[in-house]
């Protein structure tokens, strides 16, 4: 690091030795998550799920990061990454670093959790090791419940080679018969309609792709030998354009009005058929058959990646067995917030009433999402006193209740407005469908913001009282998806505030009408004053650092990517400033270095929920701000999205959020610390110490109140 060696404490914004890499830093995020699959002492079936999330995890970093890597190079960019690599360095070291925990975790599936199943009486069973009756049984399945389907599909010279979709496990098969010339390459896919575990009596399960290969005979019964070994793609996604390097561009897409659904659809098919960025195979597939598959996917030979054991680890996550809770974490059961517990439940102003006396802070698993948000949503319906209800949809559950209840706002008569993003990754499709039933039943909705894509996460209820009109809102950091707020680690503020009241209605006004606001209030929003008010604050801190006064940030959030913030931190860091981050994912920053980041720290907790809530916090010279809101760290969120960051102003609220703040910073066995030359270490506690898992003492504190 040739700018720390002379001891110049200004490292410039675009030094690389100041920098993470982003690619790498990610993938050590999945490293860390891997080792919850590899822990011992957790309970075996969640082990199990955690192994299918990491099958998960390096399939949408192959299709995402490793795809839009490929892309540039395709395009001839050369533009290096912040910390000084060319796409072709950074691509190469991913597929080295993924290719190894892929290796890890397929050795940890087929010796250690598949031995595990096995000792707990439910083991994955290969077909070869069946009792003749269980094999007997497999059969009837075979011929009664899977071959009717299958659709075995030849190459030759009247057959070219099939596409071969993304994610699909397939078998290549090669048919020899004395009738033929030469042997017959037949692909089959493995029906994604039926189970990949296939139960069979006596206990277990054995995987579809080994009872198809076994009863291949069946399908080809004049064949005279026939060898089979399994295949599997995975195409490229289309990248966020706003999730590359500063002062790179893509090509402007023409919008045309009422454009958009025809653009995302077509950007779907394109996805379908997009260029294949990884071809896995198992282990003893002919050199000859990978080189010649390779070719016919018009794949690069380096993306052959051979597996040990089973392909498409990410079924795992679908691994269900009956009857044993045993094997899995004890059931958690959120609880109503305290202020909700005693309202009239047939009296919709019961709840507004409860908003009035004072903003209320809910968090999420531990505080329960059907009597808080849905309650909220259900009370805006009923209530006769409610004019208008908005919300923003990125991602809902497919039977969202919550689309349910907009349809019936706006069948009783309120303006309901809704924002559903139709650019969120991988949910395109549904999001379309939702805003289509939506506008069915008079909802007016909005498709996004013209090259933003809109990450807000707010409801509107807008009720006419004694005193005229009143906003109330609600600020989150996470969707409105009833399935991830059980999962998903979340915050959210219903307030009253006239002041971010007329803020939220800007931003809606904003996405509804196109044209930025003149005034959000006290909001932070991106893309337009988000980066200015942090920079602002972080400067603010340097500056209180240097005159002596209490100055510190500390900080929640699932990324920290973007290179001006990491420099603005660097600064105050340089000042005197004590900064403590606790970043879930990918992190750019280097802490703890002489000259560069001395007072900065940085750590990650990782647990059974996902922890994905944003709180920020600044010292203020001993009066502390406060902020939550759906926005990271990253140069997408503070650029390219529509974002909202929304102060917190109830005292109460900020105590609250202090407290959780210290219980993560006191967590001492699922929190890992980030050293300076990127690597992490995880917290364990000393010989006398007591565990302190900060979601384990959430859910206590929540059940305690």
């Amino acid at each position: 690091m040739d700018h720390l060696k002379k001891g110049d404490p200004r490292i410039p914004q675009e030094a690389p030795e100041a920098f993470i890499n982003r690619e790498m830093s990610w993938l050590c995020f999945a490293r860390r998550v891997l080792n919850l699959a590899e822990d011992p002492e957790a309970p075996l079936l969640e082990r199990v799920k955690f192994a299918g999330i990491m099958g998960m995890i390096y399939d949408e970093f192959a299709m995402k990061r490793l795809g839009g890597l490929r892309r540039l190079m395709q395009k001839k960019k050369h533009r290096l990454s912040p910390d000084g690599l060319k796409p072709l360095e950074e691509l190469q070291l991913c597929r080295t670093e993924l290719t190894r925990q892929r290796g890890i975790l397929a050795d940890l599936v087929q010796h250690q959790l598949r031995p595990a199943l096995k000792a707990e009486g439910i083991p994955i069973l290969d077909h070869k090791d069946l009792s003749a009756s269980q094999k007997d049984e497999l059969n009837h399945y075979f011929k009664d419940s899977v071959q009717p389907i299958l659709s075995p599909l030849a190459v030759d010279i009247g057959h070219p080679f099939p596409f071969i979709s993304s994610l699909a496990l397939n078998l290549a098969i090669t048919i020899h018969r004395p009738d033929l010339n030469q042997p017959l390459f037949i692909r089959l896919k493995v029906p994604t309609n039926r189970p990949r575990w296939v139960p069979v009596s006596e206990g277990g399960f054995v995987p579809l792709e080994q009872n198809l290969e076994a009863h291949l005979k069946q399908l080809f019964p004049r064949s005279s030998r026939i060898e089979c070994h399994l295949f599997r793609v995975i195409r490229g996604a289309k990248d966020d354009p706003w999730d590359r390097y500063p002062g790179e561009q893509e090509e402007e897409p023409s919008y045309e009005p009422g454009s958009l659904i025809d653009m995302v659809s077509y950007e779907l098919t394109a996805r379908r058929f997009a260029g294949v960025i990884r071809l896995q195979v198992s282990q003893g597939m002919p050199q000859e058959l990978k080189l010649w598959i390779c070719r016919q996917l018009e794949a690069d030979p380096e993306d052959i990646h051979v597996i040990k054991g089973l392909l498409s680890l990410t079924d795992l996550a679908r691994f269900q067995v009956e009857g044993r809770s045993d094997l899995h974490d004890p059931p958690h059961f959120p609880v109503i917030h305290p202020r909700l517990r005693n309202l009239e439940l047939e009296d919709p102003d019961s709840l507004f009433s409860e908003i009035r006396k004072a903003d209320l802070l809910l968090h999420h698993p531990y505080h329960d999402y059907e009597t808080s948000i849905l309650r909220f949503l259900e009370s805006a319906v009923r209530d006769p006193k409610v004019l208008a209800l908005k919300l923003t949809i990125y991602r809902t559950s497919s039977r969202s209740p919550i689309i349910q209840i907009l349809k019936e706002a706006a069948m009783a008569g309120k303006q309901v407005v809704v924002l559903v993003e139709i650019t969120a990754r991988f949910d395109e499709a549904p999001n379309i469908a939702w805003g289509e039933e939506l506008e069915k039943a008079g909802v007016h909705v909005v498709y996004g913001v013209k090259r933003l894509k809109t990450h807000v996460k707010l409801g509107l209820v807008i009720r006419e009282e004694e005193d005229g009109l009143r906003r109330y809102v609600h600020l989150s950091t996470g969707n409105y998806h009833t399935g991830t707020a059980k999962l998903y680690q979340d915050l959210g503020i219903l307030t009253c505030n006239a002041e971010l009241g007329e803020g939220v209605s800007a931003v809606f006004n904003e996405l509804s009408s196109a044209l930025p606001a003149e005034e959000y209030g006290p909001l932070l929003v991106a893309p337009h004053n988000l980066r200015q008010r942090f920079t602002q604050l972080i400067r603010i801190e340097a500056e209180n650092a240097k005159n002596g006064k209490p100055s510190g940030i500390r900080a929640k959030m699932n990324q920290l990517q973007d290179p001006q913030i990491i420099h603005e931190l660097y600064q105050a860091s340089q000042a005197g400033v004590p900064i403590l981050l606790n970043v879930r994912g990918l992190c750019c920053l280097k802490p703890r270095i002489p000259n560069l980041s001395p007072t900065i720290r940085v750590y990650s907790t990782l647990g059974r929920f996902l922890e994905h809530g944003r709180i920020f916090r600044f010292e203020n010279a001993g009066d502390p701000l406060f902020f939550i809101g759906s926005a990271d760290w990253m140069r997408r969120n503070l650029d390219k999205r529509m974002e909202t960051i929304t102060p917190v102003f109830d005292e109460g609220v900020k105590q609250e959020l202090e407290e959780i703040l210290n219980i993560y910073e006191a967590d001492n066995c699922t929190a890992w610390d980030l050293y300076e030359d990127g690597h992490y270490e995880r917290r364990e506690p000393d010989v006398d110490e007591d565990k302190r898992c900060a979601q384990d003492t959430f859910i206590r504190l929540a059940a305690e109140l």
